[in-house]
């Protein structure tokens, strides 16, 4: 026989060898997620490869360190039994970390461009210079919600409002593993589109950069689904220990937490965490006290760390975002312009939050495009009406209120609160109870709840006296009038 063919022969039976592996490696991933079921499977499995068969042990690989350490730790006995069943002279797994193949150099030359580009430190930044900061691996194997490439510190357009806001932020992402945590929680609030996801989603990707720390972020909903696919698959012991060894949890979106189970894992979980001085980062749209729905326990512990509020958006503020908009848009559009003036009426007029700031540069940029025609006032008038919304009050506090009132009747908050039942605190009491439910959204346990744990009931019977008492006595009904003007200042 020729040496071409004895080749060939030889080629065919690696082939068929090759082949017969792969087929035993598919039988015994069909083992392992009948054995731990479909969501176990996707999280810690799917991601497994099969590099070759040798005497008695199997070697596999997995993309990260963190999943080899957890595969080790809770199912090398699984992993081993599925393959005995399959190839019973197996008696050893090997499992390696396989070295992803990664452009190094081009990387490296589109950070030092980022870096060199300080006048594109836009809320959009160029996605490429973002896209080489890879997720940890505690954020892939848990099934971490979605990142947004942009949105990191570098595009962060900070200002008056955010302030706080933004240092504490970075304070955070740049601490080590085994640092001291100087405030736990971190809780940002802010309403819609004020930029606390953008903080939240900053601090995870620098986490990311670093192999140091585990950095996981979570909205509320995904941590709802992970805990409650947990409990139906069995697997809640898991996912609970997962979860705490994170080194640094981001949880966006508290309010939307619901359960009473969910929210008892959550409590469990961020005590674990602060207790083990681990760090927890917690945004939502109100502060912890006013999150009617969580357990007191909840609210008691988020309060006690830095409760840090960004606030609306100023004027000069918006200008710089809507630059920034429009320096990003340019990174793909290079002939896209938008005259200064444009920009100085569109930060006048579009008050709302910087969502709509950036629908605005998303339609300028859309309609010079698509119709060939530079912007113009004219244009931008027209085009963003709809956006340019009439301008809200001001969103009045149970504090606030409390404080007014006890400044203009001469009583401190701390009487406001007590259980004192003389005239002079009496009727101020009364006065702060009416403001604060025709001036907030708060209801009327909530209201009762934050005037010392008074029921309900008596915050009523208040609001219903100085109803009656407004509609019949001028001087009052004055008084009332101008503490409202004070607080809608």
């Amino acid at each position: 026989m020729s040496n071409q063919k004895l080749n060939q022969k030889s080629t065919d039976n690696m082939t068929i060898a090759a082949g017969t592996e792969q087929d035993r490696w598919a039988r015994v991933k069909g083992r392992l997620r009948s054995s731990v079921g479909e969501d176990v499977y996707s999280s810690w499995f799917a991601r497994m490869d099969l590099e070759q068969i040798s005497d008695e042990s199997v070697h596999l690989s997995v993309p990260t360190r963190f999943l080899k350490s957890w595969i080790q730790t809770h199912y090398a006995e699984r992993v081993l039994s599925c393959w005995q069943a399959e190839v019973p002279q197996v008696h050893r797994i090997d499992l390696s970390v396989r070295t992803p193949v990664r452009a190094a150099a081009p990387a490296a030359k589109d950070a030092k461009a980022a870096e060199d580009r300080p006048a594109e430190r836009s809320h959009a930044a160029d996605p490429r210079a973002v896209a080489t900061v890879p997720v940890s691996a505690s954020h892939e194997a848990l099934g971490g919600s979605p990142l947004d490439p942009r949105l990191t510190f570098a595009s962060f357009v900070s200002g008056r409002s955010n302030t706080l806001a933004l240092a504490a932020a970075r304070q955070v992402a740049e601490g080590r593993r085994g640092d001291p945590v100087m405030f736990n929680p971190l809780y940002i609030h802010a309403g819609v589109g004020l930029g606390k996801t953008h903080l939240l989603q900053a601090v995870t990707w620098s986490g990311n950069s670093s192999i140091e720390r585990k950095v996981l972020y979570l909205t509320a909903e995904k941590f709802m689904y992970g805990f409650v696919a947990a409990l139906k698959t069995q697997t809640a012991l898991a996912f609970k220990e997962a979860l705490r060894g994170i080194d640094v949890l981001v949880i966006d979106d508290l309010q939307f937490l619901q359960g009473k189970s969910t929210q008892a894992e959550f409590c469990h979980t961020l005590n674990a965490l602060i207790d083990a001085g681990r760090q927890v980062v917690i945004a939502a749209d109100r502060p912890p006290s006013d999150l009617e729905s969580l357990d007191d326990r909840v609210r008691s512990r988020l309060a006690g760390g830095l409760v840090v509020e960004m606030g609306s958006l100023g004027e000069e503020l918006r200008l710089e975002i809507l630059k920034s908009r429009v320096a990003a848009a340019r990174v793909h559009h290079a002939s896209f312009d938008v005259p200064l003036p444009v920009l100085e009426y569109l930060a006048k007029a579009i008050t709302h939050n910087g969502r709509d700031l950036e629908g605005a540069i998303n339609r300028l940029l859309a309609h010079s495009k698509l119709n060939a025609q530079p912007v113009t006032l004219e244009m931008a008038e027209r085009e963003v009406r709809d956006l340019v919304r009439p301008q809200e009050p001001r969103r009045v506090k149970i504090e606030d209120i409390q404080r007014v009132v006890a400044r203009q009747y001469n009583v401190s908050r701390s009487d406001l609160l007590s259980s004192r039942r003389t005239a002079n605190v009496v009727r101020p009491r009364q006065v702060a109870m009416y403001l604060a439910k025709t001036l907030t959204l708060r209801s009327l346990p909530e209201i009762g709840r934050r005037f010392g744990g008074r029921d309900h009931t008596t915050v009523l019977h208040a609001v219903r006296k100085i109803e009656a008492l407004v509609a019949k006595d001028l001087a009052l009904s004055d008084e009332v009038e101008l503490l409202k003007r004070q607080l809608q200042e």
